[in-house]
């Protein structure tokens, strides 16, 4: 029994990771428009969750020339993986990004259903709702139309930035193999009842 509730907690946790969309982003110079030559770069990782209404946000950077002046999320391009795009995320920059250093780190989490986690700029142009900000900003992701920018004092319109790229989900066959791993331990519980 308590394999059972084991796997059928396994199962429920892999069917919520699974409504969730996991991009990962790396930032240079090179990437910006127009491009620069920065030595600077960062890496990180952008989680949408569409039931919790949620974007995890996980973020590594060096080496800029500048110091940081703001950070967001920008979307979105006419074009997957190119152009420019207004600000989506919170203004001036993300809550709790370090501002005035050339090296650091980012963690945070927006709320979604919140006005703060959104430029009211981009709520107005993408319907006028939050929700509908929400859906705008998971489909420009979900395109490749979404970048990440930091912004430095020696490049004001952005020293550093990438584009999100999705980060594929697990196959239905790795699904379908923990179901039947989880369906052999259960006939292998049933026999050693039996036995006894």
């Amino acid at each position: 029994m308590k394999k059972t509730l084991a796997l059928l907690m396994l199962v429920s946790s892999l069917a919520a990771v699974r409504s969730q969309s996991t991009y990962y982003v790396f930032l240079d110079g090179p990437s910006e428009s127009p491009a620069n030559a920065s030595p600077g770069t960062g890496v990180g990782t952008v989680v949408y969750d569409p039931i919790l209404h949620t974007l995890q946000l996980q973020v590594t950077f060096s080496g800029l020339t500048g110091t940081t002046t703001a950070s967001h999320i920008h979307a979105a391009t006419a074009n997957p993986f190119a152009g420019t795009a207004g600000v989506a995320t919170t203004t001036p920059s993300f809550a709790g990004f370090p501002l005035g250093v050339s090296s650091g780190s980012f963690s945070n989490t927006l709320d979604l259903t919140v006005a703060s986690s959104f430029n009211a700029a981009y709520v107005t142009a993408n319907g006028g709702t939050l929700t509908s900000a929400e859906a705008a900003l998971a489909a420009a992701m979900a395109g490749g139309r979404a970048y990440w920018n930091i912004h430095s004092s020696t490049f004001g319109g952005g020293e550093i930035r990438g584009f999100l790229s999705v980060v594929p989900e697990p196959s239905s066959t790795a699904l379908a193999g923990v179901g039947v791993v989880g369906l052999a331990l259960r006939a292998g519980h049933k026999r050693r009842v039996l036995k006894r």
